[in-house]
């Protein structure tokens, strides 16, 4: 973590900084804030929180840290009060000539990407760092008071606000309970964990009007006894696809794998690895095309704002439908039914299959992308690389999002009728925020 920290320090101009105002230079470049989302993304996995939870992380931070934006940029930019739910007014700074917006946007950021679901303090090395430059940059104490003073009312706002969505009565809701029913979910190996956030659909939504809102229709009715059914043709299709993956599929359904807390089995032996949830890698295509666009600071806080909103109301609508449908994943038909041997590629994540969550929120976030970049936008996505898979080549958000769809099908974790219902669900919420969020002037 701290290497990464200061090889960005090095990329946005630490090194170049000579003069009293240097730390302007600093403060304003986007980089300044995408290395605050990545050192976020960095103590998500090393919490080990869950895609879900990480999303409403994300989403709160994001927004503080849009809120100080468009507080000191109230021509271009438009506040989220009275736009999500809940969220009444945002205070207003009384001089904004003594602020540097950008710092307190990341102290904000820093400050509730923290509280919401971390103890306190898992950022403050990062952010003492933050201050300890830009003050040996020239920024004044009095300015650097003023911005500490303003990120912590905005902070404190959005906090007020995030405990208010459900999130703490869900942590004491009655557990999923398992049954023995045919084509009704079950845990699943190696850990066969409980089933993940049964209760998400409780939480408050921030722009749809309810978690049920696009509600999809059911999947095929489970039926293994009939091989001309559409499930039993599904079934087969995810079998037949995992049993003879080229080495282009798999880096495709390894690119996107996005687990979170592996587990790995060697005989006796088990042990964990991390990577960024899938919630944290749409984050950092955030940042990545934000660079690529060659965006503003400003442009980033928006569009990592809109993309995380994105992302948080379609985690509770997929919930919703996961668990109003509790749907067998493949590989405990195919173990129970075909082939007891029969394994995935990529490890089962512990929650119903219908709908499939990545893909659902995939396209959520690639319509929130396209709103802010525009559509045909060329981009190489490296954030896998850290974790020792090549980049991928992408010649728009909507294509990432399709291949995607096709990674879990390759995975072995989805039927494909899922992935593809999934697509078409996730892209209703995205379109949904972004037609009702006015975010813009």
């Amino acid at each position: 973590m701290k290497k990464y920290i200061s090889i960005a320090f090095i990329a946005i101009g630490f090194l170049a900084c000579n003069t009293a105002s240097d730390y302007k230079q600093i403060t304003s470049d986007p980089s300044f804030y995408a290395n605050t989302v990545h050192e976020l993304n960095q103590v998500v996995m090393g919490n080990n929180f869950s895609p879900i939870v990480a999303s409403r992380n994300y989403a709160y931070a994001s927004i503080a840290g849009y809120e100080v934006t468009a507080a000191g940029a109230p021509a271009q930019y438009q506040s989220l009060a009275g736009q999500l739910k809940g969220l009444k007014t945002i205070p207003l700074p009384e001089d904004t000539s003594k602020i540097d917006f950008p710092m307190a946007s990341v102290l904000a950021f820093s400050m509730v990407g923290e509280a919401v679901t971390f103890p306190e303090g898992s950022m403050k090395e990062y952010t003492d760092s933050l201050k300890k430059m830009v003050k040996a940059h020239g920024m004044p104490s009095s300015v650097l008071s003023a911005t500490e003073a303003y990120a912590k009312k905005v902070g404190a706002t959005i906090l007020a606000w995030s405990k208010l969505d459900n999130y703490a009565q869900t942590r004491s809701a009655e557990k999923y309970t398992v049954k023995d029913i045919p084509g009704r979910w079950v845990p699943t190996p190696p850990m066969y964990a409980s089933a993940a956030e049964p209760h998400w659909m409780e939480i408050r939504t921030m722009v749809l009007d309810s978690a049920s809102q696009f509600r999809p229709k059911a999947p095929p009715a489970f039926n293994i006894s009939d091989k001309k059914s559409e499930y039993y043709i599904n079934v087969m299709m995810v079998k037949n696809a995992v049993d003879s993956l080229t080495e282009e599929q798999k880096h495709i359904a390894n690119f996107w794998d996005d687990n979170p807390f592996k587990i790995n089995v060697n005989g006796h032996a088990m042990f964990s690895t991390k990577k960024f949830s899938p919630p944290g890698h749409w984050m950092s295509i955030v940042g990545i095309a934000n660079q690529t666009a060659k965006g503003s600071f400003q442009t980033a806080t928006y569009a990592y704002a809109k993309t995380a909103i994105a992302l948080f109301d379609a985690f509770i609508h997929c919930w919703d439908a996961k668990y109003t449908f509790n749907t067998i994943r493949p590989e405990t038909v195919i173990n129970k039914y075909f082939d007891a041997n029969w394994r995935p590629l990529l490890q089962t994540p512990a929650f119903p299959e219908y709908t499939c969550g990545h893909s659902t929120i995939s396209s959520s976030a690639a319509e929130a992308l396209t709103s802010v970049y525009g559509d045909h936008f060329a981009y190489t996505d490296s954030t896998e690389i850290e974790f020792g898979i090549a980049n991928r080549k992408f010649t728009s958000f909507r294509q990432a999002a399709d291949e995607n769809n096709w990674a879990r099908f390759y995975g072995g974790l989805h039927f494909h009728n899922s992935c593809i219902t999934s697509t078409q669900q996730g892209k209703l919420v995205g379109n949904w925020v972004v037609t009702h969020l006015k975010m813009k002037k």
